[in-house]
């Protein structure tokens, strides 16, 4: 098939997916696919007919979808699922344990005067210990295995409830209501939508234990911020470690910044150069089950938007 790239051509990209079979054309109006980086603002809107399907090099669109942009193209859309499994959940894990172990608390106390209070404050991943992953597809269910070393539990928190192997319980997001109070520490990777929207607000928040700590790599309004920080002030919890915000990009000044127990990384659980490097790859494969009339690997459901 013939395929583009939009807003910008990435060399390593076009060579992957030339060598999966595909042609590059330089051209939208030439592509029977397009391969898409990019915000609602950057979408080529209307789409030439001859565009059949769009390939995104983002695993989370619901800044397309709620922007309209999945409907109005009238095309199918598969996403860029299961690529980042390794790289996020070894973020999150880099998080949990540089707000549990007070590196940042450190760093701007900048004096070794701070080790009394950190020996006894610091929190160790042990048998003692309760993960709870909300939102357990292919990066929490990758992020349970790394946890698996420190025997601390586990639990998985899922849409439909279905059992998750890697955890030793699992609980249907309708249920998570009863989680919060049981767990040490909340891994939020769920997608975005009107069921998770601000699903860490102020009520579950006030239900978690005081060493409670939250970490965010799936979508930055998954967290009420302004609630977010009130408890952080209060010492109602215990830390949190972010690599998504909401808003976001969390602007310069913000009181997040300058809190001591707040680890923030912008954006880069997953990296730029880890998508140019992986994402060509599914592309091709997509539009071969796209040739053969099936569904794509990582199809995405226009109406859920994910």
């Amino acid at each position: 098939m013939r395929f583009t790239l939009h807003p910008e051509r990435v060399e390593r990209i076009v060579e992957a997916v030339e060598a999966g079979g595909h042609s590059y054309v330089d051209s939208l109006e030439k592509a029977e696919f397009l391969i898409f980086h990019g915000g609602p603002a950057d979408f080529p809107e209307p789409l030439p007919a001859n565009v059949r399907f769009v390939q995104t090099q983002m695993a989370g669109i619901d800044a397309l979808h709620s922007a309209g942009v999945l409907e109005r193209s009238g095309v199918r859309w598969a996403n860029a699922k299961g690529l980042y499994d390794e790289t996020v959940a070894e973020s999150c894990l880099a998080l949990l344990l540089a707000v549990g172990h007070q590196h940042k608390r450190v760093g701007m106390a900048a004096t070794w005067s701070v080790s009394g209070q950190v020996q006894a404050t610091t929190q160790f991943l042990s048998e003692e210990f309760t993960v709870a992953v909300i939102g357990a597809g292919g990066i929490g269910r990758r992020l349970l295995e790394l946890l698996r070393p420190f025997r601390c539990r586990t639990i998985a928190v899922n849409r439909s409830g279905a059992t998750v192997a890697e955890a030793e319980e699992t609980v249907a997001m309708s249920q998570a209501e009863e989680v919060w109070s049981r767990a040490d520490a909340f891994i939020l990777l769920a997608p975005l939508t009107e069921e998770t929207h601000r699903l860490v607000d102020a009520r579950a928040l006030n239900r978690m234990k005081p060493n409670a700590i939250v970490v965010n790599a799936g979508r930055g309004p998954l967290v009420d911020t302004d609630a977010l920080v009130d408890a952080l002030r209060q010492g109602r919890i215990y830390g949190a470690g972010l690599d998504v915000t909401d808003p976001e990009p969390l602007p310069d000044g913000h009181p997040l910044w300058g809190m001591d127990n707040v680890v923030i990384t912008p954006h880069t659980a997953n990296t730029i150069h880890h998508v140019h490097a992986t994402v060509g790859g599914l592309a091709a494969r997509n539009a071969d089950l796209f040739a053969a009339g099936e569904r794509m690997a990582t199809e995405v459901d226009i109406e859920a938007g994910y």
